[in-house]
């Protein structure tokens, strides 16, 4: 039987206002009073307008008994553009079955993240999710529709993975953010293996939301989240910002943006910034933004591993990493969270082709029980491991302190492809007050004059000019020349024999460890 044109597009759009319709009028509501947005308002926010092309609106649940109640089968999933730029993107919408994890969704997904690798695209998640569908997964019948995919939580860092946790993000949201290049929440807002009430059966005891995944524990001990916001726009906006550093695949360099009028200005001061005595703190983070192109500054895992700092900024326009030391946390001692922070981040610039500067300023590692308990020697390895891998160009700048192993972390030595000093600079084994009393048993107390006797020996040849005559520092530069240095250095160890491209050997490193 023919069916006239009429009825069919009839029946296209009814179909199409239940999968807009979403959870239900009532649901969407709910969501509206509590100031949260849903997820085809996040994907509003999210994309150029009008460039949003979904994939899979007319999907359901393939379980009969729920197919009338899963438009879109609970995650909204397509193509849109962020400034022009093409992104694959996936939202979960917690108003259909909670944008429980099933058959159908996950195809959805599996689609897009292959669209997003195969054609050269970032992919961004806007989780929020409570886990996997039940029944779907019980039972023998359950396991025939998971590890289906042996690739499923393969990385090889082919396009930037950004995810958003914007509520209760347990099964796949929790999943994917773990394998994400970045992470944002929302305050409020939870990551965490099972919810409070099946953690509280496991573990015989209650425990609350918070203490289980919430955004002090994800940015603070954890370090699995980057930064924690207030609402829904600001996780939004914080994609779209990180994403402006990033190129859309691994095989280009990243865009150049315009460099705002005044750059130049803010390095002069640059004396009253970091003070002459190496005993006294300062926040690093204002030697970057001296140092960066005006409002460039974009700060990753600021509340983990505060002792080193891990920004993303341009100098002239390009992307670089910032990896520098700041005394205003543990006067600059690298502890075993600094280590694993450190480690990602030079994996995330060395993938999408991001230039790496080191400011050093560092007494050496945190020494004590806790390290070893946590594996320290190991995580100082991995670090170093991670840094030999590296193939974008490595930029030293040491300012003050650069003691012991930790010189060699910092990127001293041939370990980066250029080391300029500071006449600041300090390059003793460790601090020289503590060298005259491990060398010598000198204590300043018990014999004033003989330690300082002591103490100017030990610093004798620990000066800027004897690295330089060793020639291993290339030159010895003014502070307030440094952002000058910076640009100029970069554009010699510009790759253009490749265009801009790394080698990527660290592309399959762990996201999380």
């Amino acid at each position: 039987m023919t069916v006239p044109h009429d009825e069919l597009i009839e029946e296209l759009k009814k179909r199409e206002a239940e999968a807009l319709g979403m959870g239900g009028p009532e649901k969407l509501a709910k969501r509206k009073a509590q100031g949260v947005l849903n997820a085809r308002e996040r994907i509003d926010y999210l994309v150029d307008p009008g460039s949003f092309i979904e994939s899979g609106r007319y999907a359901r649940s393939s379980r009969a008994e729920v197919k009338h109640k899963t438009p879109a089968d609970g995650k909204v999933a397509g193509f849109g553009k962020i400034d022009g730029r093409e992104i694959g993107l996936v939202s979960n919408d917690f108003t259909v079955l909670g944008a429980s994890s099933a058959v159908i969704n996950m195809k959805k997904i599996k689609h897009v993240k292959q669209v997003a690798a195969k054609r050269g695209m970032p992919l961004v998640l806007l989780g929020e999710s409570s886990g996997a569908r039940m029944p779907d997964r019980m039972g023998s019948a359950g396991r025939a529709i998971i590890a289906q995919d042996a690739t499923e939580y393969q990385r090889l860092r082919e396009a930037p993975w950004c995810s958003a946790l914007l509520g209760q993000c347990y099964g796949s949201s929790t999943w994917y953010s773990a394998m994400s290049d970045f992470v944002v929440m929302r305050k409020g807002a939870i990551m965490a293996i099972a919810s409070p009430s099946v953690t509280s059966i496991a573990i015989n005891k209650p425990i609350d939301a918070e203490t289980l995944g919430g955004w002090k524990l994800l940015t603070g001990v954890s370090g699995l989240a980057d930064m924690a916001v207030d609402t829904d726009e600001q996780a939004i906006d914080a994609i779209k910002r990180f994403l402006s550093y990033l190129p859309s695949h691994n095989m280009e360099a990243p865009p150049v943006h315009p460099v705002p009028a005044g750059s130049d200005e803010a390095c002069r001061n640059m004396l009253d910034i970091v003070p002459e005595s190496r005993n006294k703190v300062y926040d690093v983070r204002k030697v970057i933004a001296a140092l960066a192109d005006t409002g460039s500054s974009f700060e990753l895992k600021e509340r983990y591993g505060k002792s080193l700092t891990t920004m993303l900024a341009r100098l002239d326009g390009r992307s670089v990493g910032f990896i520098a030391n700041n005394p205003l946390f543990k006067g600059g001692a690298l502890d075993a969270d600094a280590c694993q922070k450190v480690t990602s981040f030079m994996v995330l610039c060395d993938s999408y082709n991001i230039p790496l500067v080191y400011l050093v300023d560092v007494p050496g590692f945190l020494i004590g029980l806790e390290g070893e308990l946590r594996g320290m020697p190991g995580k100082v390895i991995n670090w170093m491991n991670a840094m030999t891998l590296v193939t974008v160009p490595k930029i030293t700048v040491i300012m003050r302190k650069s003691y012991g192993q930790a010189f060699i972390n910092m990127a001293g030595g041939r370990n980066a492809d250029e080391v300029a000093v500071w006449p600041t600079a300090d390059l003793g084994f460790m601090d020289p007050a503590v060298s005259v009393n491990v060398l010598h048993g000198v204590r300043y107390q018990d014999d004033p004059e003989r330690f300082e006797t002591l103490k100017a020996e030990v610093e004798r040849d620990t000066s800027a000019w004897g690295l330089a005559e060793l020639y291993e520092a290339q030159t010895v530069i003014d502070p307030r020349d440094t952002r000058e240095y910076l640009i100029r250095t970069l554009e010699v160890h510009r790759l253009r024999l490749k265009n801009g491209v790394g080698e990527h050997l660290l592309r399959n490193w762990p996201t999380s460890y």
